[in-house]
């Protein structure tokens, strides 16, 4: 599956409890097919102390939804958008928006 996601992007939520949300990837990973969103999908997690969180006690930690569940924000409409690729002249690889907004550089040309 190609992954139309990378980290730091703008992602909309299109499916789920957190439907219609935007946050940020923190992390994708792609032997499982998953993304990591800021402040979406949170769980509690108990922890012991230890040096990093001496009292101990519960945290939130995000946990990662499915890469089918997202779909990159376009710059233009501010909304979810499918992506395709295009090449540019020099050879370069890019991500545009169905309506033709380019998103991001995928592959930069030697």
């Amino acid at each position: 599956m190609a992954l139309h996601i990378k980290k730091g992007d703008n992602v909309e939520i299109i499916s789920g409890e957190h439907k219609g949300a935007t946050g940020r990837v923190l992390r994708v990973i792609p032997e499982k097919n998953r993304v990591v969103v800021q402040g979406h999908n949170l769980v509690k997690k108990h922890v012991r102390p230890s040096r990093k969180n001496p009292q101990g006690g519960r945290i939130n930690v995000e946990q990662p939804i499915h890469i089918s569940n997202v779909l990159p924000v376009n710059p233009k409409s501010s909304k979810g958008s499918r992506v395709r690729y295009r090449l540019d002249k020099n050879g370069g690889k890019k991500r545009v928006a169905v309506d033709g907004t380019e998103i991001g550089v995928v592959k930069r040309a030697e």
